[in-house]
């Protein structure tokens, strides 16, 4: 045979492993099908950024997805801008095995805020993996890109936390504008600058640009918030300096607009307006805040 001939012999035989090789990996991804989605694109930093990942068995048999010695059966793969893997803040996790039925799906939300180091400003790449022993390969979903970014500051105080001794324990309560397409959105974040812990970054839902929130602190230096979200709707959130939401009560301005009164013992409330619960009226119903957007807590620092 000559060298030519050769030749095209073994680049037809590389062709053709390339192109078997692309059919069995189509045949693998038709197997198990793993696809992630977010509610957007756009989110500020430190808050909850929750990735909903679907498996989807195709294999017409049970599927068993389990760790296999150090290799995790569930895990995300996200790039930054530059091009860099971002590595989880525990690499350590543990997983519980899973079974997934044939023709059946699973879906899992996963709140990825504080999974990963994601506090740089900028664009991320993610993509969800799953592992599945009996196949001996990996499958994932599409890679979807997210950006994150800070909001505008609008009002910041810092507080000492009651009780606390020998130094004082400061707690950094901010709240931030953000502009998303549709509308604009109040964040409030809780967090001691100095230790580096962030204890909070709620979005409280949206809010008229035309005055700012009202923002009154209690005995407790407890923060109360009561935002404009809609005309003649209003939004009432209490926070504790540890970031949690000790309650929240929407508002409708009748009779009397709503605001925040001290009272001589610190004691912060809400008086004038009528307190009602979104959804009850059309009208009402159609200024309420969608579940997905009402304040996700961040779990520990």
């Amino acid at each position: 045979m000559s060298s030519a001939l050769l030749r095209m012999h073994r680049v037809f035989r590389f062709l053709l492993a390339v192109f078997l090789l692309l059919c069995a990996a189509g045949v693998a991804r038709a197997q198990v099908n793993v696809t992630i989605g977010f509610k957007r694109k756009l989110y500020v930093v430190y808050e909850p950024i929750l990735a909903t990942v679907t498996i989807d068995n195709l294999s017409g048999r049970p599927l068993l997805l389990e760790n296999d010695g150090q290799q995790r059966w569930f895990g995300f793969s996200i790039e930054a801008a530059d091009g860099r893997l971002v590595p989880p803040n525990n690499p350590d996790y543990e997983l519980s095995p899973v079974a997934i039925a044939p023709g059946e799906k699973l879906s899992r939300t996963v709140n990825l805020t504080p999974l990963f180091p994601l506090q740089e400003f900028g664009l991320y790449r993610i993509k969800a993996t799953v592992f599945a022993e009996s196949f001996g390969r990996f499958f994932s979903s599409a890679s979807l890109p997210i950006e994150i970014t800070e909001a505008h500051q609008i009002w910041q105080e810092v507080v000492g936390v009651p009780g606390s001794e020998g130094k004082p324990e400061l707690r950094t309560i901010t709240l931030l504008s953000h502009k998303l397409s549709r509308s604009t959105r109040l964040y409030a974040r809780i967090e001691d600058k100095e230790n580096g812990k962030i204890y909070a970054m709620h979005q409280l839902g949206p809010y008229l640009t035309f005055g700012l929130p009202a923002v009154m602190l209690d005995g407790r230096n407890e923060v109360h918030i009561l935002q404009n979200s809609a005309p003649k709707q209003f939004l009432y959130t209490h926070l504790g300096l540890q970031g949690e939401v000790l309650a929240q009560q929407a508002y409708l301005e009748v009779g009397s607009r709503p605001s925040l009164v001290k009272a001589d013992g610190g004691e912060v409330k809400v008086v004038g307006g009528r307190p009602y619960t979104p959804g009850q009226e059309q009208t009402e119903q159609q200024a309420a805040d969608k579940a997905g957007d009402r304040p996700v807590p961040m779990p520990g620092p």
